[in-house]
């Protein structure tokens, strides 16, 4: 739905897009102010598609902590933005294997939490590499889904 706002601080009024849905939790009201001309429905999937990317944004500076560049050389922050970014894409493509697996999907601080920052043991041996967690580790299930869906034998 589209309607005009004048807000006290605006010196014209301004072409506002909102989006109400009553859903099982409650209502859901979103609204977009914009000077764009596009149809209601196309400037909220415009906004919320530039949103989801801005989100992308915040998972690579808070969760992967890529903004921690303090180094004196640039070479060496161009080196460490580069591990950040290897980091990113592993993490991701583990959450979309599991999003597969129709395991719930996860910021990518819950991931890291639940499957990468855990103690455990690995023993290599001469034909595999066995890796040995608590048995009531919390990340256990993601483990288990994430070796299914990249086809690895359970012992």
């Amino acid at each position: 739905m589209r309607i005009s706002y004048k807000a006290a601080s605006w010196e014209h009024e301004r072409r506002v897009v909102y989006k109400a849905e009553a859903m099982e939790q409650g209502t859901n009201r979103r609204f977009v102010v914009s000077t764009r001309l596009d149809a209601p429905k196309e400037l909220y999937e415009f906004y919320a598609k530039r949103g989801e990317s801005e989100n992308w944004i915040k998972d690579f500076k808070l969760h992967m902590k890529a903004d921690r560049l303090s180094c004196h050389r640039f070479v060496a922050n161009q080196f460490r933005l580069l591990l950040h970014a290897c980091a990113y894409w592993l993490m991701d493509a583990l959450r979309r294997k599991l999003i597969d697996t129709r395991s719930r999907r996860m910021q990518l601080d819950t991931l890291r939490l639940s499957l990468i920052k855990i103690g455990g043991r690995v023993r290599e041996l001469f034909t595999k590499i066995r890796l040995h967690l608590a048995s009531g580790h919390p990340g256990q299930d993601l483990w288990h889904a994430l070796s299914g869906a990249f086809g690895v034998v359970h012992e």
